[in-house]
């Protein structure tokens, strides 16, 4: 089935390249001339949206009951009347001090069941009464002001949802969620393996939340509080929908999320929203090249897109340097575009930033800005926004254009969580978020579109599927996968999979679990090995996919049988050495590649990844030789191909071009045979669509 690949604009008001800033003007009332200046600098900066009110709850009802919009309705009027639009946001991000005072509940409980002070942001009680009451009725009372008004195109749903409370109320609702779940405690012990430490429970009242004074060790209770807190936030988010689209449907919502966030399974806060958008704050610079942090940052913006499969938001962004990283640096020349347009290319319909103008005071008072505190535009910062502001608004076209993948690596909260709780192989480290991006980053130094995947998602599409150390794999999940292998896909998947089901209960069938048949092996033990320690992956002559030489191995080795599978390579040491440590096993009419070992040499990866994407057929961005460091990307509406070819090395880069019909978006010159890129470079190219 063919990938839709043309959507409509977020919004209809604005259907070009969204490009815009978190504006904080009720920091400014003092100072009506700010707002006038800063109508005539978004216009120079070429923004035409900005997020608007995220920390206001203060500024919009000063004291209980008593709301003041004025300052609101100025600004939006303002803005409906030069042309530029809003989020508007709803404040429950953070909270004034007299609902503190007077409702206590609403703040946090933590894990040790001591309740905190007010203070910060994020503090509060998801499921608190109070504040879900007051929180409705503030996004009830600004839906009613202005959820019809020109400006305003969508609404940015509080800011940055995480963290958890353990206070009764949340305490209840955790044992009301497991009822619902389980139905019965007889159901509730058998998945958490309760008869372990005799740690049976006879009442409900018995189950309580994980605590560092308490319960941390049974493992299924662990996983089943992760998908609480994830449930309880989503309901959360989703009561706070609620007025706005009662008073406009049509008006869509979004939160912004954070770079692969750990506390929260983002597929399921998805579902509650209209579009994906997050804030994205690499540490560029931190080496001669950004490479690696430009392949962190590519999967999480493929992440992002791939949960609704549809083009997503930069919400925030940085155009010069944070204030919280240990080192901030100032972004070079050329980085600022280059990494605005990374995120085009993976899919983003916009560029925003944190934040327009710089606070003067408090936590983020030296964040960037595209305002500095001298307040004018001549600096070198919002002279690189401006110039990017009218280069983006010459890409309408890419609005709302897809990602043609045809490979997809599956990346699953409640499985990271399994993983990083396992008391396995390695306690030091078992490194599954790093490992998914070695995968990953393999495939995006060749200019692979790929797809990052929940195990639940449907497969249909792709010609290559990427299993990454899939620990938790459920039933259903490893059957579809073995459907898909049947029916002709290539499947690469590691060690450290098919290991506990859904509860985190350990497979009794071998391991891989569900996939051992379709993989041809069983693991039957893994071990750990030191900081330091290595062993060697040998391949054998003549193997099926062509490849050669020996490699490091470190950290884990997984000692398997083949089961029908073919041996590609084996061990070079210890006591398992010629032992199969790579093996190929064609199953139906496609095949299953089983690595067992982590291998230290990151070339190995590029070597085996290549031979798999053309044993599968997969279709790169570009047909090239791509430098260390330079990756291609591709959008496509179905007519036309879009190609982003991105310079990360740190230093000029020449690229051959191997396809002919490939030409310079800005001109529609023809490309030529070889592609020049500075340090920090990237040139985006056209060509009619390959599918």
């Amino acid at each position: 089935m063919a990938k839709k690949l043309k959507f409509p604009p977020v919004s209809p008001k604005l259907p070009v390249m969204m490009h815009g800033a978190d504006y904080n003007p009720d920091q400014w009332q003092h100072d009506p001339a700010v707002l006038e200046e800063d109508i005539r600098l978004m216009k120079l900066a070429g923004c035409n949206v900005m997020s608007v009110g995220i920390f206001a709850w203060a500024a919009l009802e000063p004291e209980e009951g008593r709301f003041e919009f004025g300052w609101m309705d100025r600004l939006l009027d303002t803005f409906a009347e030069n042309g530029i639009y809003a989020w508007l946001a709803t404040p429950s991000g953070a909270r004034p001090a007299w609902m503190s005072e007077k409702y206590p509940e609403v703040l946090r409980v933590g894990a040790n069941r001591v309740r905190n002070l007010h203070g910060m942001r994020h503090n509060h009680c998801y499921t608190s009464p109070a504040y879900r009451e007051k929180t409705r009725l503030m996004n009830a009372k600004l839906a009613e002001r202005y959820a019809h008004h020109p400006a305003v195109l969508g609404w940015h749903i509080s800011n940055e949802y995480g963290g958890e409370c353990h206070c009764g109320y949340c305490q209840d609702a955790f044992r009301a969620w497991l009822k619902e779940r389980y139905g019965s405690l007889d159901a509730l012990n058998a998945a958490w393996w309760a008869t372990f430490w005799s740690h049976t429970y006879t009442s409900w009242e018995q189950v309580e939340s994980p605590a560092p004074h308490g319960e941390t060790m049974v493992h299924g209770h662990n996983l089943d509080w992760r998908r609480f807190v994830t449930h309880q936030t989503a309901d959360f988010c989703r009561a706070e929908i609620a007025p706005l689209k009662a008073a406009n449907p049509e008006l869509p919502a979004t939160t912004n999320l954070m770079d692969l966030f750990y506390d929260l399974d983002y597929r399921e806060l998805a579902k509650v929203i209209d579009v994906v958008s997050w804030d994205a704050y690499p540490m560029w610079h931190s080496q001669a090249s950004d490479a690696g942090t430009a392949a962190w940052f590519a999967f999480n913006h493929d992440l992002f897109r791939s949960l609704k499969q549809q083009p997503f938001l930069l919400m925030e962004s940085t155009p010069s340097l944070t204030n919280w990283q240990p080192v901030s640096k100032l972004k070079r020349p050329g980085m600022h575009r280059l990494s605005t347009l990374q995120a085009v290319a993976h899919g983003s319909d916009s560029v925003q930033y944190f934040q327009w103008r710089k606070s003067r005071g408090s936590s983020e008072k030296f964040h960037g800005a595209v305002v500095d505190h001298v307040g004018h535009e001549h600096t070198r910062v919002f002279q690189d926004v401006a110039e990017l502001g009218r280069e983006l608004a010459g890409l309408t076209e890419l609005v709302g254009t897809g990602v043609p993948a045809e490979t997809a690596i599956v990346f699953d909260w409640d499985n990271r969580w399994a993983v990083n709780d396992a008391q396995g192989p390695r306690n030091g480290g078992l490194r599954y978020e790093q490992t998914v991006v070695q995968h990953y980053k393999a495939l995006w130094e060749m200019g692979v579109p790929v797809d990052v995947i929940g195990s639940a998602d449907p497969l249909d599409g792709y010609k290559l599927l990427i299993l990454p150390m899939t620990y938790l794999l459920r039933q259903d999940a490893g059957e579809r996968i073995e459907a898909f292998v049947r029916g002709g896909g290539t499947v690469a998947m590691t060690y450290w999979s098919g290991v506990v089901d859904e509860h985190d209960l350990c497979r009794l069938d071998g391991f891989p679990g569900p996939l051992r048949k379709a993989a041809g092996v069983w693991a039957e033990e893994i071990e750990g090995l030191h900081d330091g320690e290595e062993n060697r992956l040998v391949l054998r002559e003549g193997n099926p996919l062509g490849l050669s030489g020996s490699w490091r191995i470190h950290e884990i080795c997984e000692l398997i049988h083949a089961e029908g599978a073919d041996v590609v390579g084996e061990y070079g040491e210890d006591f398992y050495a010629g032992r199969p440590a790579l093996t190929v096993h064609a199953f139906g009419e496609g095949r299953v590649h089983y690595l067992a070992a982590r291998v230290a040499d990151e070339a190995f990866y590029g070597a085996w990844y290549g031979a798999l994407v053309r044993e599968a057929g997969v279709a790169r961005a570009l047909e090239a030789e791509l430098p260390p460091g330079v990756t291609a990307q591709l959008r496509s509406d179905g007519e036309h191909d879009y190609v982003f070819v991105l310079n990360f090395s740190g230093a000029a880069a020449q690229v051959r071009l191997g396809e002919s019909g490939l030409v310079r978006f800005e001109s529609g010159e023809p490309a030529g045979a070889e592609l020049a890129l500075p340090a920090h470079g990237a040139a985006l190219l056209k060509r009619a669509a390959r599918r």
